[in-house]
């Protein structure tokens, strides 16, 4: 009897899964799918096509694909290869607590994808959950002062190492990273700092204060450890995040995702003082063959390296970590954190490390979520390439949030080491 098996059925969404299939004829070929429906009833799909072995078995560990979303031995593919069936999407998770994506796999067989021809039914199916949140993990809304986010604190007694997570451009609050942090030991607040309840609904500026009080907030939490607390950040909160690193002495640790190493868009504001951005030359924009817009040009003339937009950062007292994906069509993140670098090199610091990863994009998240290399933002009227390969993608993903536990462990918890 042909078997499709997962294991484990439900499991969190950076954890891997061993699919298998057992009892089909020797080295018969079958197609397996993928899908998931998202909170806006979007849906989206994945497949792939396998030959069983002279045992009649395919291994997903083992076995490859030899052609759909993806060709080659990857173990999670039909999880990072999810594909919207409306384009233009973004599978994001905002309701993290009670609800887990549901991933529906399917075992069929091949068919030629015409009208006229009707698939026949699944040779077997199965439903695995996967979770943003940890059993135990307790959320706490925050509304304190002007304060405005969730505050995710893992099982136990505690004291837990703080980080402050920081998105971007798509505004609101989103909480499926501090909640996966949280489900690793890190006491983790999400953050909103534009369009979200009373929060401002255009970012016109940035307020350097509100982050300060937000740092202060979570320190004096008595589950957080402390002295310093870290950041998590991509994109405009990676440019926020290295600000605060440079004014802050309590932020340790700073992990700046496809950020740049100037202000972008609104002018920030810390103590009064005001800090302008970097000139855009929107003339450099370019819009691709699909209709895209794709903005990593625009910030192309500031490159002098002594330039009067460039951040500080030799006077952050903390540590960085710089993650690049060097097919960003957003950012031309690589030559930022290249400019950054460097900048930290002349002043004799050696506070920094830096993944650069080929192939991969803008919106690099935790292990095993799709690539989203085109979405549309609330304010931006064509929708934005964000860059990135399929599979150096998801490898750089997978890559990068081992390296970035192991990071803020390091430098949050005293005598932690670099072999964790």
């Amino acid at each position: 009897m042909v078997q499709l098996t997962a294991t484990p059925l439900s499991a969190l969404v950076d954890e891997p899964v061993h699919i298998r299939v057992t009892g089909l004829s020797p080295f018969q070929v079958v197609c397996l799918q993928a899908s998931v429906k998202d909170e806006k009833d979007l849906m989206y799909f994945s497949e792939a096509c396998y030959k069983a072995n002279e045992a009649g078995e395919v291994d997903l560990k083992r076995d490859a694909s030899l052609g759909g979303d993806y060709v080659g031995v990857h173990p999670m593919g039909l999880f990072w290869s999810l594909k919207p069936e409306k384009m233009l999407s973004r599978l994001i998770k905002k309701e993290v607590m009670t609800r887990p994506l549901q991933v529906q796999l399917k075992l069929c067989e091949p068919y030629f994808p015409v009208k006229y021809v009707s698939p026949s039914a699944p040779l077997a199916s199965l439903t695995l959950e996967r979770w943003y949140v940890a059993p135990g993990v307790q959320r706490i809304q925050v509304r304190e002062g002007r304060l405005r986010g969730a505050l995710f604190l893992p099982p136990g007694e505690g004291r837990f190492p703080g980080v402050i997570d920081l998105f971007g451009s798509t505004g609101g609050l989103l909480e499926f990273r501090a909640s996966l942090l949280a489900s690793h030991g890190f006491a983790s607040l999400a953050l909103a700092y534009w369009a979200y309840d009373d929060l401002p609904a255009q970012l016109e500026t940035v307020d350097l204060d509100y982050f300060e009080e937000a740092t202060n907030f979570l320190l004096r939490h008595p589950k957080v450890l402390g002295p310093g607390v870290g950041i998590v950040s991509v994109c405009k909160g990676a440019e926020i995040g290295l600000s605060m690193a440079i004014h802050l002495k309590q932020i340790t640790a700073a992990v700046l995702i496809n950020g740049p190493n100037f202000v972008i868009s609104a002018p920030q504001i810390y103590h009064g003082q005001v800090i302008q951005p970097a000139v855009c030359a929107i003339e450099y924009k370019h819009i691709n063959a699909m209709g895209l817009a794709e903005f990593y040009q625009v910030y192309t003339e500031n490159k002098n390296e002594n330039s009067q937009f460039f951040l500080p950062i030799e006077k952050a007292q903390g540590h960085f970590l710089f993650i690049v994906g060097e097919e960003d069509k957003n950012l031309n993140s690589k030559v930022h954190a290249a400019q950054a670098t460097e900048q930290l090199r002349r002043n004799g610091k050696k506070n920094w490390m830096l993944l650069s990863y080929p192939g991969a994009g803008h919106l690099i998240e935790p292990p095993y979520s799709p690539l989203c290399c085109a979405s549309r933002i609330p304010y931006v009227v064509p929708a934005i390439h964000w860059g990135g390969e399929v599979i150096p993608h998801a490898a750089a993903q997978e890559h990068a949030w081992k390296e970035i536990q192991k990071f803020l462990r390091k430098h949050l918890i005293p005598g932690e080491t670099s072999l964790l």
